[in-house]
Order: C-alpha cells, then structure tokens, then sequence
C-alpha cells in the first residue's frame, strides 16, 4: 500500500511545470484581452475544472482518514 502511494505521488508531481505554464497564459490572456464578463468567465470555468478532482480527493482523503481512524 506504501508503494501504490509513492508511485502515485510520484506520478502527479511529474508534469508540475507544464501545468504551472498554462495558467501564467490563461492569467496574462484575461489581463490583457478580456473585458470584466470574459474574466468572471475565465475564473468560473477554472472552478468548474478544478471541482471534480478536488471533490475525488477530498473523499479519498476522507475515506483514508476513517479508515485509518477506526484502525488505531
């Protein structure tokens, strides 16, 4: 189980820089291009992006820590 869990951090630190790259593009494009309803626009559409992982996560993390919890 140790393992599995390195290899998967392992694996979601790998591509860290690409990632870093296109929000400092998405950032400079809102700034430079988009009026004030393109930029609401923008962020909603990161939001809506970001939710469903952070959700999966945040229940794997849950799961992990009851788990763990009713183990000890």
């Amino acid at each position: 189980m140790k393992k599995l869990l390195l290899i998967i951090a392992v694996l979601f630190t790998i591509n860290t820089n690409i990632e870093g790259q296109g929000c400092s593009v998405c950032s400079q494009t809102a700034a430079n291009g988009l009026d004030k309803n393109g930029a609401k626009g923008l962020n909603g559409g990161i939001i809506y992006l970001a939710f469903l992982p952070l959700v999966i996560m945040g229940t794997l993390g849950f799961i992990w820590w009851k788990t763990n919890k009713n183990n000890s």
